[in-house]
């Protein structure tokens, strides 16, 4: 019976984990297509406002890699 539980434990483990990786593979694809389109701004219409969002952007994305890659604050 242990077997079984340990099973379908690991089955849902497996499903959930992967439900979120789908997630964050959409999500990505979303981001490079929106930095293809240079987050829709045009080069005449970029201002200081444009940058600041672009390095909160920046931030975060490093927070996620520092992480994810064991680096920054993260590293061992």
């Amino acid at each position: 019976m242990t077997t079984r539980r340990a099973n379908a434990s690991r089955d849902k483990a497996l499903d959930a984990f992967m439900t979120t990786k789908f997630q964050i593979d959409a999500m990505l694809e979303r981001l490079k297509a929106l930095s293809n389109d240079h987050f829709e701004t045009h080069p005449d219409e970029i201002n200081w406002g444009h940058v600041g969002a672009l390095n909160h952007y920046a931030s975060l994305l490093r927070q996620i890699t520092d992480a994810a890659f064991n680096e920054g604050e993260h590293a061992a």
